[in-house]
């Protein structure tokens, strides 16, 4: 099972916290994390076990919406920073278009990535 996990700057230490937070899950051999590049090098340093893309501004976020449009991602838990301005805010629309699309679950807060984490736990 393939979950990617994205985190603006301003988000990744509440991402490594909400990772830390459900090490359970996440450590289990079943479960594969992608993520954008520099979202998956402070993810490393709980641990786990990284599939690393580009970073989101190069490219990143395009990349784990093509394997989502290919039905390869399970999940996505996508840390954004509603306050900061982003130059590949394009990108960012057509992720989240593409998960509306091929119905993938998309959590943009800790409190939607527990609800992803425990729907993923009863499959």
């Amino acid at each position: 099972m393939e979950i990617a996990i994205i985190a603006h700057d301003g988000m990744k230490a509440d991402m490594v916290q909400f990772l830390n937070n459900n090490l359970r899950f996440l450590s289990k051999p079943e479960i594969n994390i992608i993520a954008t590049g520099t979202t998956g090098t402070k993810a490393e340093k709980l641990g786990l076990t990284i599939t690393k893309y580009l970073s989101g501004p190069k490219g990143g976020d395009a990349q784990i919406a093509a394997m989502t449009a290919e039905g390869k991602i399970a999940g996505i838990i996508f840390f954004r920073d509603p306050l900061g301005k982003h130059p590949h805010e394009p990108d960012i629309q057509m992720l989240m278009r593409i998960c509306d699309l091929y119905n993938v679950p998309l959590a943009t807060n800790p409190a939607t990535g527990s609800l992803i984490i425990e729907g993923l736990l009863e499959d």
